[in-house]
């Protein structure tokens, strides 16, 4: 670990976050020089954190072991340049394997993940976030997602417990509970927009203090993604309301055709641009050839934005 929790938070609050799509080769097993060039790539542009092994980057469908050579790969090639947070999740005691490994790795923190499947009352998720944070001395942020989002009254108590726990990222997109959250918890968490395409949501979580998001897009159009996230945070509006019409919005609409668009429309956006990263594992699937030519006309229209 070679951030400070300070250092950490500072990078979650303020800056565009990456999340890098996960190299695979033509059999499907995790490609380590692939992986290490596309990340060369991603920390010569604008950005202040990484984020490695994400939703984005299939933690869902890495074994232990693949996830170990993913973390090791990525801190070897950040080299300390930028916070480089992995995840971890799934069951409790997944969850402290999966920091542990990240922690061995020198990894910066950890996305905590929602548990696997169940269903779960607010104190056992608390309880569940409590256990793995108390595992590690990573810093901890919190996905507050699928069946794993607290409410304000909840992450208050796991802030009050876990004194590595630094930030809270949101993949609901309910705003009227984040703001409860946001003002009821205050500072003492960063907040990140996390929705899939989280740029949609960009104004309405800046508008409540939720400065910064993670970018997937930015896998294939890192530069209209940066511009984007600058021009948001200088209130240009006329720019933001174009690019969000002009690439945003019908990109939202080619993700909503099939559940897992979210990732696989990145990975061949990838491809697109010459940086291939194999395909996405099952249960995910590829895009088909028209949607895979949609794609390609606003990765163009993204290069005049």
């Amino acid at each position: 670990m070679k951030f400070s929790r300070a250092d950490v938070k500072q990078a979650l609050s303020d800056g565009l976050l990456s999340f890098p799509i996960t190299d695979f080769d033509t059999e499907g097993r995790f490609d380590g020089e692939s992986y290490r060039q596309r990340l060369e790539w991603f920390i010569s542009h604008d950005i202040s954190a990484i984020f490695v092994a994400g939703g984005t980057g299939e933690f869902f469908n890495l074994s232990l072991d693949e996830f170990r050579e993913v973390v090791r790969v990525a801190v070897e090639t950040v080299d300390g340049k930028l916070p480089v947070i992995a995840s971890a999740g799934l069951s409790v005691e997944s969850g402290k394997a999966f920091a542990r490994v990240a922690e061995e790795a020198g990894a910066d923190g950890i996305l905590l993940m929602p548990p696997y499947l169940t269903e779960c009352p607010q104190e056992g998720l608390v309880e569940y976030a409590r256990q793995i944070c108390g595992s590690t001395e990573l810093n901890v942020i919190y996905y507050n997602r699928g069946n794993g989002v607290l409410d304000a009254f909840s992450v208050q108590k796991l802030v009050a417990q876990c004194p590595n726990l630094v930030g809270l990222k949101d993949g609901k997109g309910d705003i009227q509970a984040l703001n409860k959250i946001v003002k009821t918890v205050g500072d003492r968490l960063a907040y990140v927009g996390g929705v899939p395409t989280a740029e949609i949501f960009a104004e309405a979580y800046l508008a409540i203090g939720v400065n910064t998001y993670s970018s997937a897009v930015f896998n294939f159009v890192p530069e209209m993604a940066v511009k984007f996230y600058k021009e948001l945070r200088k209130g240009n509006s006329e720019v933001v309301k174009q690019i969000t019409n002009d690439f945003f919005i019908p990109f939202v609409d080619l993700r909503d055709r099939k559940k897992g668009y979210a990732v696989s429309l990145v990975k061949a956006g990838a491809e697109i641009i010459g940086r291939p990263a194999g395909s996405v594992r099952a249960p995910l699937v590829m895009p088909n050839s028209e949607e895979r030519h949609q794609l390609e006309t606003l990765v163009e229209t993204a290069k005049q934005l």
